[in-house]
C-alpha cells in the first residue's frame, strides 16, 4: 500500500471506509518494544527502500522508533535471516548465503569461480 510520504510499502495499512480513520504500520506494531507510530515517521524510514533492494523470503524485519536528542522521531530496522538464524548486518544487500543457494544463481559469478 502506498504511505503518507509516497512510496510503496508492504507493512503500511490505511482504512477509511465509512467513517473510519485508520493509519499503522503493522512492522513497527508488532513489536512492543516500539514507540508510538504517525504517519510523519513514513518520510525517513528505510523500510520501503529495504524491501526494494532485497526481497529475500527468508530475511526478517524488526522496527521501532527511537528518538534521537530528545525530539528526533526515526523508524531503526533490524534484519534477521531465518534460515541462517543470524542477524544481518547490511539488509540491503542480506546475509549473503541466501542468495547462493537460489537457483540460477550462479549465472551471476564471474567465470573463474565457475
Amino acid at each position: 500500500m502506498r504511505t503518507p510520504a509516497g512510496t510503496e510499502c508492504r507493512y503500511y495499512y490505511e482504512d477509511y471506509y465509512r467513517g473510519k480513520e485508520t493509519q499503522e504500520c503493522r512492522l513497527i506494531a508488532r513489536t512492543s518494544s516500539g514507540g508510538r507510530w504517525k504517519p510523519a515517521l513514513c518520510r525517513t524510514c528505510p523500510v520501503p527502500a529495504i524491501l526494494r533492494a532485497n526481497a529475500c523470503p527468508s530475511m526478517a524485519l524488526q522496527a521501532h522508533v527511537a528518538r534521537r536528542l530528545h525530539f528526533w522521531e526515526r523508524v531503526q530496522v533490524e534484519a534477521f535471516c531465518t534460515s541462517r538464524l543470524v542477524e544481518v548486518k547490511d539488509p540491503y544487500v542480506g546475509c549473503g548465503h541466501c542468495h547462493d543457494e537460489r537457483a540460477g544463481a550462479d549465472i551471476f559469478s564471474l567465470p573463474e569461480d565457475r
